[in-house]
């Protein structure tokens, strides 16, 4: 079918009205810098959920990093979408210089986990905590970290990790919000983690699960696909995404996954606990971890914050009373606004 046909049959779509959710923060942006909303019939609506791992992250994780940044032979690696979370005592940002210009904390922004490497070898006598964050995507990078540091017998590497799984969150959101009637799969997880990872949910709430990739074309076939499901009366699993996703994922990343990590519970920052969809150090790698444990609590948020309906897809970003007002980019309380992936993040840079 071509393109033209498909944003034709999704804009004259005149059936019962739909919820989408899309699961991924680069989804969010490919759908606002293509226009998609303005292509498709306004029955369709698309939210956004918990696509966004630095977004999740919750308070407890940046004050055991900033507590590893402040102590004495330490310093702290971590990309810097990070940066500006904040936790109880202020953000790494303001922690790093200094909360009223003292006492500053030793952060370095790195562009890759492997940094730590070479940093433990020349100063061995400091210990370099790596802020590890991520989905399935990243989560095999910091194992193969690990891997090397272990390989090559190096001990003053440590990781605080807030890792997690997004099998879980779609199933809590399944059970919490039912009028959800269709999601668009998270492209990059879907890459390490294959398709029929869903397949369980698709049969369990009888709804869609479709897998796409970030370009215009992959989107609006994947919203043609959900559409078609739902007026066919059916919810499974497809793969609209095959030139990147394979059917069982990636062998070499899942092997590595299974053998580094464990799962448990994990705190996903503004939604609450999900059981099971935490990724721990087990084994010998247990050794490197950092106190990654029970990192559970989470700083209340101003009253007027609405991310957990954000993250949940219960109201949009602009629906929010502090959205571009009392909470921006720069100034950031709802994790949501943090990150570049961040719904309320996306929606402000297109909003404003």
């Amino acid at each position: 079918m071509e393109i033209k046909d498909i944003i034709q049959y999704l804009s004259e779509y005149d059936g019962k009205p739909l919820k989408l959710m899309e699961v991924c923060g680069t989804h969010t942006a490919a759908i606002f810098k293509n226009g998609i909303r303005e292509l498709i019939s306004p029955k369709i609506k698309l939210i956004s959920g918990p696509g966004c791992p630095v977004c999740v992250t919750p308070t407890a994780f940046i004050d055991k990093c900033v507590e590893y940044a402040k102590a004495t032979g330490c310093e702290l690696l971590t990309f810097g979408d990070m940066m500006k979370v904040p936790g109880t005592g202020g953000s790494l940002s303001e922690n790093k210089a200094g909360i009223d210009g003292e006492n500053r904390a030793d952060i370095t922004i790195m562009y890759s986990p492997f940094e730590a490497i070479e940093k433990a070898k020349a100063q061995p006598d400091k210990t370099f905590v790596v802020a590890a964050v991520g989905f399935e995507t990243t989560a095999p990078t910091y194992a193969l970290l690990l891997k090397q540091a272990k390989q090559e017998g190096i001990t003053n590497i440590k990781l605080v990790t807030a890792l997690k799984t997004a099998i879980p969150a779609l199933n809590w959101i399944c059970e919490n919000q039912e009028d959800i009637d269709g999601f668009i799969c998270p492209g990059h997880v879907s890459v390490i983690t294959g398709v029929h990872v869903y397949d369980d949910l698709a049969a369990k709430f009888k709804k869609p699960f479709v897998v796409a990739g970030f370009e215009a074309e992959h989107i609006l076939a994947a919203i043609y696909r959900i559409v078609k499901q739902i007026e066919a009366g059916e919810g499974k699993t497809e793969n609209m995404y095959k030139n990147a996703v394979r059917e069982n994922g990636n062998p070499k990343a899942l092997e590595v996954l299974e053998e580094v990590y464990e799962e448990g519970p994990a705190m996903w920052r503004g939604l609450g606990i999900i059981e099971g969809s935490g990724l721990y150090l087990k084994g010998e790698y247990a050794a490197y971890d950092g106190g990654s444990h029970a990192l559970y609590e989470d700083m209340e948020l101003p009253k007027a914050c609405r991310c957990g309906d954000v993250i949940t897809g219960r109201i949009n970003p602009d629906e929010c009373p502090m959205f571009g007002q009392h909470c921006t980019p720069m100034n950031p309380f709802g994790p949501c606004m943090v990150s570049s992936e961040g719904s309320c993040g996306i929606w402000y840079r297109n909003k404003f």
